[in-house]
């Protein structure tokens, strides 16, 4: 004859609920963490500004739910990313308005100087029977070369320049008579440079 068996106990296990997610704190610490990592690159900074912005809203909002939803941690997280993030796109803003600031007199200058004129005079002088002149001025990246043969001196050759004057040369060079050259470059009435020589076939030769 069978024994009768106890009654058998059913033990249920609940799962555990799972803890409320805060959405807009964990929104804010990513949104924080990406503009603060784009935030340090030039160009590329330019997208931190609204990614910290938005960080810091939600992360603020975040940090008000989390009373309710929890997750405070990361919310507040995204506001202290959020906020240095906008602090260092501040800085850069800081950097490149004193740069434009800096740079905007040298492109006025530069603006001025295009339309600028500018008297050249170069001028031969010395004993020799005979010389040629070879003068060239070089302005906004183009040159003009010019050759005269003198048979008398002194010799004096003008020339108006347009825009920026960025150098001149004169090459004086004596007959095979030989006897002395002595050549001179003067801008606007300022000389900037000068040279001598004497002997058949001679030199003198005056750049800047």
């Amino acid at each position: 004859m069978a024994l009768p068996q106890p009654p058998t106990t059913q033990h249920h296990q609940h799962a555990a609920p799972a803890p409320p997610r805060n959405g807009f704190g964990i929104a804010g610490f990513v949104l924080g963490l990406l503009g603060l990592a784009t935030s340090f690159v030039p160009l590329i900074g330019v997208v931190a500004w609204p990614l910290v912005i938005l960080g810091l809203v939600l992360g603020g909002v975040g940090i008000a739910r989390a009373r309710r939803s929890g997750g405070k941690g990361l919310a507040v997280a995204g506001v202290v990313l959020s906020a240095a993030g906008l602090v260092v796109c501040v800085l850069w803003v800081a950097v490149f308005s004193q740069a434009l600031s800096d740079a905007t007199p040298q492109l006025n200058d530069l603006k001025g100087q295009a339309g600028k004129e500018s008297r050249v005079v170069y001028e031969i002088s010395g004993t020799a029977a005979r010389a040629s002149a070879t003068y060239t001025t070089y302005s906004g990246g183009d040159s003009s070369s010019n050759k005269e043969e003198i048979t008398k001196l002194p010799w004096t050759k003008e020339v108006t320049v347009t825009g920026l004057l960025s150098g001149a040369g004169l090459a004086a060079m004596t007959g095979p008579e030989g006897g002395s050259v002595t050549c001179k470059i003067s801008v606007d009435g300022v000389e900037k440079k000068t040279a001598t020589a004497t002997g058949a076939s001679a030199v003198a030769a005056c750049n800047f």
